[in-house]
């Protein structure tokens, strides 16, 4: 018989090669549809469970080992279901010495029908479920392992992580010699695969030569993180920080609910990985504690392991008369930056009994890498090709000062130190970043508000278009969302409804960072920027005409800065030319009376700073004069005003050099850079008809 199997260097190589294309636009395959599956006979299951029962690595500050449901079931209208309550409670009364009660995790192994293709998963359930974007009673996590019967060697392990709307951590053709490791995040029990030397490591992409923990393909379509595996990972084991929240219930802390006696706030998360909400905090977090190993689990009859704990393995059919896990909403809120401040609850809430899934019975509805179901597919008839998944995608970072720009008057970018969550207002789900990338999966065509909240910083909001192609849909500006920390944050608020035409289109830049905000205009809406920058607000209408606007907050205020009424075309351009012209005249004409760099030339260099504030305001004349023409209706006086702005922009070019021996470093590269702004609105208004 053939070998089903291809060598790993083939099938890794055709692998990447289809990533790239089908991420970048070219979904290579159609859905289809998986062959039914039958239950493996119960000898040959367990066989199939012990050999690839997996080691478990928790973080040194869990709380929530996996154990058996059935120490916590009840009787409610005739069925046995186990209640957020009495597990939650009952865990912590059981949990009194250093052993975790009922150390036990699940298997359930189905054939695909005429294939030689078997899947055993793993299920471990815990009483309680906190985190980042989420807090919920129960949790069923699963790692499946596909393996080939006639070959008896796996093909692929998927390790589920939060929600199907983050990637899953999935490995193509594992050694077969090497036990499935999982490194559980703290508390949300996201299940990371480890393959490589370190046990106890997750390793995102291959170092030195070793093996990476991940096969998942590249996102392709954000530049700056075009080298990063399309997966969730484990943050904690990668340097980043993820801030904790409290569980609240009825307007309390869970751990105060008088049904709750044996849970005290130390049962929870630390209160050094916590904080009580992530809209309250006024700066930026202190340090958070990376993830350090705790307990090891490993199977019982498993020899030669160094674990803590040894688990017992059941099958599911032992516990599958459990109808349903049940528990009320817990909640927390999310900041969403609209126009008034609404607020909006996202949660990823209890996905109930295993044995209503449909991945339970088909486990490759549980693949989220593409490329990895395309490769099974090539496989076995018995797996459907993949499909197209639709995907927003965004590389979070932070907006800061620029020490190269004028004090409180120039930004930069740089990477958050801390993940944040994701949001689309049309889905329940929130999603944690991983890595500093926000990664929606799965996302029905059509318009959504994402927003990205990341504690310590103001919410970001915009509106994205997702086309139904497969096709990843960057958010933010060139794929990036710069946030901004709570202390610096100001509000740019627009209401476009007093304006003459209608608007469609909101775009801010800073003087040194560039664009940092652009995104759809459908109504009244408001974007954070950091007060220490500099900024061009633009808007654009449904005509394409466009209007541009200085926005330069006071870092001493607190008061959002309003656009006013916003109207595009030639008008609106010259103003704003002639207020940033107005802005660095002002700023220019202060070192007229003062000294210059240049001790030996001072007559020179103050000569050359006149100049250049003389030739300033005469952009100011000249720009006001055309603004003023246009709001008249006079086309032909505007343009020719406009014209003359444009000589006079030029002058001012070649004043700025002359002069900037005389100007601190800061205040010339200021200047360059807008009048490289100013050149570019002054020929936005000549090209344009609207007036």
């Amino acid at each position: 018989m053939t070998d089903q199997r291809l060598s790993r260097r083939r099938i890794l190589g055709t692998v990447a090669g289809a990533g790239t294309a089908s991420l970048a636009g070219c979904p290579l395959f159609s859905p289809g549809a998986d062959s039914e599956t039958t239950a493996v006979d119960p000898e040959a299951a367990s066989e199939l469970a012990t050999r690839f029962a997996p080691t478990l690595y928790f973080d040194e500050n869990e709380p929530w080992f996996p154990t058996d449901p059935r120490q916590y079931t009840s009787e409610q209208d005739g069925e046995t279901v186990v209640t957020g309550f009495d597990a939650l409670d009952g865990y912590h009364a059981d949990f009194t010495g250093s052993e975790p009660p009922a150390p036990m995790l699940f298997y359930n192994a189905v054939g695909y029908e005429d294939s030689p293709l078997v899947a055993v998963q793993f299920w471990a359930y815990s009483v309680f479920d906190q985190f980042t974007t989420n807090f919920h009673w129960h949790d069923w996590e699963v790692l499946h392992v596909f393996v080939d019967t006639e070959t008896d060697e796996p093909q692929l392990y998927v390790a589920s992580s939060h929600s199907r709307k983050v990637p899953n951590n999935e490995f193509l053709d594992p050694d077969p010699e090497t036990v499935p490791r999982i490194l559980t995040e703290l508390g949300s029990h996201s299940s990371a695969l480890s393959l490589n030397d370190l046990a106890d490591r997750f390793q995102r992409i291959s170092e030195g030569g070793g093996l990476a923990d991940i096969t998942n393909s590249a996102i392709e379509t954000v530049e700056d993180i075009a080298a990063i595996p399309f997966a969730y990972g484990l943050p904690r084991d990668e340097g980043s920080r993820l801030p904790y929240l409290v569980p609240e219930y009825e307007g309390a802390p869970l751990y105060e609910h008088d049904d709750l006696p044996s849970v005290e706030r130390s049962d929870l998360i630390p209160a050094s990985l916590t904080v009580r909400s992530l809209d309250t905090l006024t700066s930026s977090l202190p340090g958070l504690p990376n993830r350090e190993t705790g307990l090891v689990f490993a199977h019982s009859e498993r020899s030669g392991t160094d674990a803590d704990i040894e688990y017992e393995l059941a099958p599911t059919s032992e516990i599958e008369d459990i109808t349903d896990f049940t528990g009320p909403q817990l909640s927390f809120e999310f900041d969403v930056p609209e126009f008034g401040e609404d607020a909006v609850s996202g949660h990823i809430s209890t996905t109930g009994a295993p044995w209503g899934q449909s991945r339970y019975e088909n486990p490759a509805a549980d693949i989220s890498e593409p490329n990895h179901r395309a490769a099974l597919a090539d496989r076995y008839d018995a797996i459907g090709d993949a499909a197209a998944i639709n995907t927003v995608v965004a590389s979070v970072s932070e907006a800061v000062s620029n020490p190269d720009a004028p004090e409180d008057e120039g930004l930069t970018t740089q990477d958050s130190e801390f993940e944040g969550v994701a949001l689309l207002e049309s889905d329940p789900e929130a999603v944690p970043t991983f890595d500093g990338v926000a990664a929606v999966t799965d996302v029905p065509a059509g318009d959504h508000r994402l927003t990205i909240n990341r504690a310590g910083a103001a919410p970001h909001s915009e509106s994205v278009s997702v086309a139904d192609d497969g096709v990843q849909a960057p958010a933010g500006v060139d794929g990036e969302i710069p946030m901004v920390a709570r202390e610096n944050a100001r509000k740019v608020e627009i209401d476009p409804a007093e304006a003459d035409s209608e608007l469609n289109r909101l775009a801010v830049e800073d003087d040194f960072a560039g664009r940092l905000y652009d995104a759809p205009l459908d109504g009244p809406d408001a974007a954070y920027v950091h007060d220490g920058g500099a900024y061009t607000a633009e808007v654009r209408d449904t005509d394409d005409a466009v209007g541009a606007f200085r926005v330069n907050p006071d870092p001493d205020a607190d008061d959002a800065v309003g656009l006013g009424v916003a109207n595009t075309g030639k008008a609106s351009l010259a103003t704003f030319v002639a207020d940033i012209a107005a802005e660095t005249q002002a700023q220019v004409a202060d070192l007229e009376d003062g000294d210059t760099d240049d001790g030996d030339d001072s007559g020179g260099q103050q000569n050359a700073i006149t100049g250049l504030a003389q030739a300033l305001r005469a952009v100011v004349d000249a720009a006001e004069k055309a603004a003023q023409r246009a709001e008249e209706g006079d086309r032909g006086n505007t343009d020719r005003q406009l014209e003359t702005v444009a000589a006079r922009l030029e002058r001012v070019s070649t004043k700025i050099s002359e002069a900037s021996g005389a100007m601190p470093d800061p205040l010339s590269a200021a200047a360059r850079k807008r009048l490289d702004q100013a050149t570019r609105r002054n020929q936005q208004a000549r090209d344009q008809e609207k007036l």
